[in-house]
Order: C-alpha cells, then structure tokens, then sequence
C-alpha cells in the first residue's frame, strides 16, 4: 500500500513512492488572509494552487497519526485496499470467465457452423445421390424400354418368318394332299374298272357258285331236323313204354320239390329262432340282457354283471313320502313275483319329462334280478308295414329271457291311442292290434311298463 498521510503500510503492499506534499509559505500556517498588497504570487506551475487543503489534510493526519484511533484508522485503510484488491481480482476473474465464455461460445459457433456445413454437405450429397440414382433409373428404363421394343420387333420378325414357313408349309401340303387324292381317284377309278371289268366277265360262274352254296345250305339244315325229330321221336318212345324210368322220374321230381320246399322253410324258422335267441330286435335301443356275443367279446364285464348284488330300487330317486312308499310296495311286490315265478303285473307311469321313470324302471330290474330293455314308442309310427312283424319280434325275444324281461316303454302315447276317437293308418292300427294281443294277459316271462306324460292319452 502506498505512504497515506506519512504512515507506512504493511509488508507487501503498495511500493509507490510516497506523498510529497508543496512547500509551506510562511505566515500561512495562521490561515490567514492576505492581502492585496503583499507580494505577488510566482508565475509558475504552482501560482494557481491553493495548498489549504493539503494544510487541513496534513494537520489532519498529525492529528490523526497522535490520535488513538490510529491504528483503528490503518486497519480500516488497509481493509479498504483489500477490498479494492478483491475487486479488481474479481473483475479479472470475471473478465477471465468472460473471455473463456466467449471462447466457448467462438467454439459453439464454430461447431454449429461446422454441424451446419456437414449437414448442407450431406443434404448436397444426397441431393447429388438421388439425383444421380434418378439418372441411373432413367437410364435403365430407358435401356429396358428399348430392349423392350428391339425385343417386339425381333418377336415381330419371328411372326412373320413363322407366318410365312406355316404358309408355305401348308401351301405344300395341300398340294401333297391334292396330289395324292388326285392319284387316289385315279388308283380308285381304274380298280373300280378292273372290278367291273372281271364282274362282268364272271359273272355267270359267280351266280352259280352262290346258287350251288344256298342249296347246300339249305339240305344241312333238313338234313339235322329230320335227324334231331328221329332221335327225340325214338327217344321219347322208349321212355313212354319204360314205366319204371317213368316212375323213378316222377318220384325224383316230386322228393326234389318237397327237399326245396322243406329247406326253406326249415332256414326261415331257424332264421327266426336264432334271431329271437340270440339278436336284438330293431325297436329296442337299450338292454342289460346278455348276448353270446356279448358273453365272448367281454367276459370279464358279464361275469361281474352276473354277480353283482341287487340294488335298491329307489337309490338315486327322490320322491314324495307318498309316492315314495307306493313305489316301493310295487318294487317289493315284483321282486316277490320273481322269486314265485308268478305272473307279473303291467304298471303305467306318468309325470313330465326328467322326473326319473326311465331311471326307476332300471333300478327296478336291477332290485328285482331281472333284465331290462327299453323302447320308445315313436319309433313304432314310422315302421309302417313291418311294425307288426317289429313288435312280434320285441315279444318273442322278451319271452326268451331266463331271467325274466323288464320291458320299458317310454313315450307310450305315441302309438298307444284311442282307436274309435282319433284317427289313424291301418299299419299303425295293425301294429296297435298286434301290441294290444301280446300284452292282453299277463305273463310269467316279461313285465311290461309304460311311461306316458299325460296318463289319459
């Protein structure tokens, strides 16, 4: 820090030179005035100055420099140089920060100069590529298009060669075929007169050779019927005065017919019983009867079907007390019959759809040791003319059931109607005929149940 008002700063700071202050004229330190009359001012540098102030600034700093306040006056000074020194580092390195923004934004601008020159560069190089492609494509449209025409016109050429050797082709050939067809005609023409010719000249030996071959003809023919009538004549004689070939004749014919007449019966019944035995009628869509069949394919399934214990009747049906108690009389009342080998009683249920009938009439079986078989009526209607034979059969195959046969069927009132009321086919009346005459009386070998929704129908 430079000298202040004669009092020397601290180690290191300002190296000024230090504060000389102007000569003090005498009498001035008075602070009086002078006067007019005294003597004139120099005429140099200094004759316009006025050195009070630096008298009040220099009696200051004596009285200053003997104050006590002193010390507090240089520490102060020096805080204050401090501070301008702080300042004046801050400003340069605010400068400084200025000049390396401005660095930074020269570089900024220098980048995106350069990014906006590699972009307009790049935008000519594609502008120049696509161009230059476009060039090339027309190029090669234009090579395709006149490839394209030089192709048509050698096709052309080609046409018209092919056109013109076709045309000469065929002109030849015509006249080959001209040529030919005229040495036909000709070739024709003289054999027709080389065959007239020799028709003519032949042609009594032909009309006598043709005469000649009919008569021949004709004498074969009479001579083989007048042969055939001898030996049938002669035959047929022997065999009339001969009584025994007669007799054995007419005894061999006659065992011949009664042999045919016998098999063919004897096939139809046979035919009937091992089918009433054996197979299942059409109608029946349902059985837990066992067929030999059956019996060979699964022997393991019949075996445990035969020993299985009965069921109760009612397991899986829920009923009404009632109703319940009723069902269960007719249950205990069947199986009593099966056991007495008494005649079973023929029973009609009725209810809407779902309610268990079809159910309860196999649980019944199953209860009673009896096998089941199940049939609906509207089958019966379509059969026409074979329901009476159909239901025959159903009857027949029932009545061979050992075990006795449950025959259900459900939806009766399709074909159980009212003959005198409601109208209806003769085949169906027939087949209603023929149902009503094998269930008229009860029997020992099958138990008949009906399932109706409505129980007057």
């Amino acid at each position: 820090m430079s000298w202040l008002f004669g009092i020397k700063g601290s180690k290191g700071e300002g190296t000024g030179p230090p504060l000389s202050l102007p000569p003090v004229q005498p009498g001035a330190e008075g602070g009086g005035d002078r006067g007019a009359g005294d003597r004139p001012a120099p005429k140099d540098k200094w004759s316009n100055f006025d050195p009070t102030g630096l008298e009040r600034a220099a009696k200051a700093a004596r009285e200053l420099e003997h104050s006590r306040h002193a010390k507090e006056a240089l520490s102060l000074a020096q805080m204050q140089e401090q501070t301008l020194q702080l300042e004046q580092h801050s400003k340069l390195k605010e400068y400084e920060a200025a000049v390396e923004q401005l660095k930074s934004e020269q570089i900024r601008v220098q980048a995106e100069e350069r990014r906006k020159t590699l972009s307009e560069e790049t935008r000519q190089h594609q502008a120049r590529a696509q161009y230059q492609d476009k060039l090339a494509r027309q190029r090669y449209e234009d090579q395709l298009k006149q490839q394209q025409l030089l192709n048509e016109e050698n096709l052309r050429k080609q046409e018209a060669s092919v056109q013109k050797q076709e045309a000469m082709r065929r002109a030849t050939v015509e006249r080959e075929m001209e040529l030919r067809h005229k040495n036909e005609m000709l070739r024709v023409e003289a054999e027709a007169r080389a065959r007239a010719k020799a028709e003519r000249e032949n042609a009594d030996i032909i009309r006598e050779q043709i005469r000649l071959k009919a008569a021949e003809h004709r004498q074969t023919i009479l001579e083989s019927i007048r042969t055939a009538g001898t030996l049938f004549g002669e035959g047929f004689r022997a065999f009339v005065t001969d009584w025994d070939k007669v007799t054995a004749t007419v005894a061999g014919l006659t065992l011949l017919a009664v042999g045919v007449y016998s098999a063919k019966n004897a096939t139809s019944v046979a035919g009937r019983y091992i089918e009433a035995r054996l197979g299942r009628p059409s109608l029946v869509r349902e059985t837990s009867r066992i067929s030999v069949l059956e019996a060979l394919w699964h022997p393991l399934q019949v075996s445990r079907r035969l020993l299985s214990k009965p069921q109760d009747a009612l397991e899986g049906v829920v009923l009404s007390p009632s109703l319940e108690a009723r069902v269960r009389d007719i249950a205990i009342a069947t199986r009593n019959t099966k056991k007495n080998h008494s005649l079973y009683r023929n029973i009609l249920m009725y209810g809407p759809p779902g309610t268990g009938k079809t159910l309860f009439a196999k649980k019944l079986a199953l209860h009673s040791g009896m096998d089941y078989a199940i049939m609906t009526g509207g089958d019966v209607a379509p059969m026409g003319r074979d329901g009476v034979t159909a239901v025959h059969k159903v009857f027949d195959w029932a009545s061979t059931s050992r075990r006795g046969l449950l025959l259900f069927v459900d939806e009766a009132d399709a074909f159980l109607r009212k003959r005198a009321t409601e109208k209806i086919s003769e085949d169906l009346r027939a087949t209603l005929n023929a149902f009503l005459h094998r269930t008229g009386q009860h029997s020992s070998k099958f138990m008949l149940v009906l399932a109706s929704n409505h129980p007057y129908s």
